[in-house]
């Protein structure tokens, strides 16, 4: 890097402080405490992510060329990130008189492709904001440069490449698409990237489904898919591989033209672009269901918020937690607590997978990992009245990806509390004469904190919910464009037909979460509960037999025995407890996982690429919490299948005592999508949706939602008068607003 260059990022990161604070609720008693300890799970700041660019481009030995150079044959900086304090330096500080928090690092992946052995490596960078040092970040051997994810300029030399090596087709394929790679002006050809990459460690070649350059082209596939080698750090050595197209493959793309030419291939020339292409659109068409000249109801706040955002912490109805962004896997909860108590250290996203069958080869081939694809880092600004309440307050993430600059991804996470649409308890005592004893009810509010993923054809909305009687939710909902194929007949075996010349391919889901339970402190035990039936004699019927139901706890001592595969019953009550601590009642406090999925078992088990993703076994498995195994996936797996740089099956090989320990609950949660025409222009989220809940069992001696100002009870006025009393605290009124109008309520079912 040049002085200048280097002098220009050290002012940017002087002039560069980001500061948030929103929701615009009054500011807690002890906020700015919360706000310090989550700060130290807090995203770098662009100054911070300029500091590790420049002091990394002033170290002569690493060689560093800028990301934007034309060329894969250079050193360069790929991601920088935040790297979180260790649990026991954030415990330390969260509970001890310590005024220091832990140092602030980063955790950079460069790439060296200049080296005599390429290869990228991870490192720890810092301390922040001033960086001194930088070491690897793990002691095992560099990662394989084949297994790095595809960077801006590579995806651009393909482009290139393509142009070059289809050139001999360009009269057919302008026959068959009437459009071209190269010359095309307005009528391009594009392409989408299959993954894995190739068939062992060490391979990069990738099946491209070759698509129209049109307004949704991931429903516009032209029958041509094309495996290109791209290994070599020379685009000018790139080959193509293999060809199909329309169900036959070919050696090269002379053998298409020339089969094509002699008529030996049967070619489908597709429509012109028109009106008929509209499908893949979202310019509205058809006859519409709804008033045109009436918008749908819209939420309203009628007074400041109810919970408080400053920085990456917030509070709400006695919940409060830190949050943050990781570039690669996605949004991350850390340090949950409800009424003052740890719940969780972390729960985050780990991995979100999409495994398809297909009659063309790049189906065939499909296993995406989208940690692979820095999902974390693909969520988008976010529109107010679609993607989140108008109500909603927004914040910016930053992410420094294949860049030398962090970029601004503006109103990219959102947090709102909504009606939930159904109330969170409620009951009408009748006094069975026509009347009432009481109505008591508890409106239905829940605080949402949203992001999204938009992994090139698929988006991934990714929530999480607080509610008042200290359940926490975990969900995702799936949109966006199906990854699709050309038809052929032969396809039907493994999609639906949705269009002239479109096959639905059929997928499977996996999404995978890391649950760092505290359930009031870290000595933390597990158990399951379930119900079998009992055949007893009568109690009070001699000689009869009676059937019920009893419970049945079974302890679950160590990773084996907490692990539960796919293909076995999963128990329907998971707990996690401290054994140390008893409600009221006499009953361990403890939290219970329960899980919103369709997922099962999606590929066949120690298969080659299996071993990327062995998480997907199960829908739940606990750990004892190792330093070691904070990540169940990592970016290189995508690219790198076969030779896993993280192996989740290792973390149950030592089969530890998890008594009395701090635990993980690893849960895997999707479903199977199999396409129909409805997905037509894009998937529509009802339906496709996924999750885990956290609830407390027995974490109280009664709903701690009780005390919640949103109860209404109403109790008939004495003596038989009309109307009613009401007990708690009502909603202010406001007779130009109906959604503070004053409860109008009767009660009765006397006869007509």
């Amino acid at each position: 890097m040049s002085s200048g260059v280097a002098a220009l990022l050290l002012a940017l990161v002087l002039a560069l402080v980001v500061v948030e604070e929103g929701g615009g609720a009054e500011r807690p008693v002890d906020a700015d405490r919360w706000q310090r300890q989550a700060a130290v799970f807090a995203d770098l700041s662009p100054s911070e992510l300029l500091s590790v660019t420049a002091f990394l481009h002033s170290q002569p030995e690493l060689s560093l060329s800028p990301a934007a150079a034309p060329t894969l044959g250079k050193n360069h900086i790929y991601l920088v990130e935040l790297l979180p304090p260790s649990k026991r330096d954030a415990l330390r500080y969260f509970h001890s008189s310590l005024l220091r928090p832990p140092r602030r690092r980063a955790r950079v992946l460069l790439s060296f492709g200049a080296e005599p052995r390429p290869n990228v490596t991870e490192y720890v960078v810092g301390p922040l904001p001033k960086p001194r040092y930088y070491y690897p970040l793990h002691a095992a051997r560099p990662v394989r440069f084949s297994a790095r994810p595809v960077a801006t300029m590579e995806y651009r030399l393909m482009g290139h490449r393509l142009a070059e090596l289809t050139g001999p087709a360009q009269p057919l394929l302008q026959r068959m698409a009437g459009a071209t790679f190269a010359n095309c002006s307005r009528r391009c050809l594009t392409f989408t990237d299959a993954a894995p990459r190739g068939r062992s460690s060490g391979e990069r070649s990738s099946w491209l489904i070759v698509q129209r350059d049109v307004e949704g082209f991931y429903l516009h596939p032209t029958g041509l898919e094309l495996l290109l080698d791209h290994a070599s750090l020379d685009p000018a050595r790139w080959t193509l591989r293999k060809l199909w197209y329309n169900g036959h493959y070919l050696d090269s793309v002379e053998d298409l033209v020339a089969k094509a030419g002699r008529g030996e291939l049967p070619i489908v020339q597709l429509p012109e672009p028109g009106p008929d292409l509209r499908f893949s659109s979202y310019t509205p068409r058809g006859r519409p269901h709804l008033p045109a000249d009436r918008p749908g109801p819209r939420l309203w706040q009628p007074d400041s918020p109810r919970y408080w955002v400053g920085g990456n912490a917030v509070m709400y109805a006695g919940w409060s937690f830190a949050f943050r962004v990781a570039s690669g896997a996605g949004v991350q909860l850390w340090d949950v607590r409800f009424a003052g108590e740890s719940v969780a250290h972390q729960v985050s996203v780990q991995e979100a997978a999409a495994l398809y069958g297909g009659h063309s080869p790049a189906t065939a081939q499909t296993k995406y990992l989208d940690h692979g694809w820095v999902m974390g880092a693909m969520g988008y600004e976010l529109l107010p009245g679609i993607d989140c309440p108008h109500t909603a307050s927004f914040h910016h993430l930053f992410h420094q990806l294949d860049s030398d600059r962090p970029a601004r991804h503006r109103n990219a996470l959102c947090i709102f509390e909504q009606p939930s649409g159904v109330p969170l308890r409620r009951h009408y005592s009748s006094d069975l004469a026509g009347g009432y004893s009481f109505y008591g009810g508890l409106e239905g509010q829940v605080l949402v904190l949203r992001t999204t993923s938009t992994v090139f054809n698929y988006d991934y909305i990714w929530d999480f919910l607080f509610y008042a009687n200290g359940v926490l939710e975990a969900k995702i909902h799936a949109s966006g464009y199906l990854h699709s194929s050309f038809y052929t007949p032969a396809g039907l075996r493994y999609g639906t037909r949705i269009q002239q010349h479109l096959l639905g391919n059929l997928h499977t889901h996996l999404v995978h979460y890391r649950i760092d339970l505290d359930v009031a402190g870290t000595g933390n035990s597990f158990e399951t509960l379930d119900m079998r039936l009992e055949n007893i004699s009568h109690p009070w019927v001699p000689g009869e037999r009676l059937v019920q139901p009893r419970l049945e706890r079974v302890q679950r001592p160590r990773e084996c025995s907490a692990s539960f595969p796919f293909h076995k019953s999963l128990p329907r009550y998971l707990l996690v407890y401290n054994p140390g601590q008893q409600n009221q009642w006499g009953h361990h406090r403890a939290y219970r996982v329960q899980l919103h999925s369709q997922a099962g078992l999606a590929l066949p088990r120690d298969g080659r690429e299996e071993e990327a993703l062995t998480w997907a076994r199960y829908p739940v498995a606990v750990t004892r919490f190792r330093e070691s195994e904070t990540s169940s996936s990592s970016i290189f797996l995508q690219n790198d299948m076969w030779e896993p740089d993280v192996r989740f099956q290792d973390f149950l090989h030592n089969n530890e005592n998890i008594t009395d320990q701090d635990l993980v609950a690893w849960v895997t949660v999707g479903f199977l999508h199999i396409p129909h025409a409805e997905d037509v222009p894009n998937t529509s989220t009802p339906g496709n949706a996924a999750g885990f809940m956290l609830r407390p069992f027995n974490f109280f001696n009664h709903d701690p939602s009780a005390g919640s100002p949103d109860i209404v009870v109403l109790r008939p006025e004495a003596g038989g008068a009309a109307g009613f009393r009401m007990e708690a605290r009502p909603l202010p009124t406001n007779p130009q607003c109906p959604l503070l109008a004053p409860y109008a309520y009767n009660g009765s079912s006397l006869p007509v």
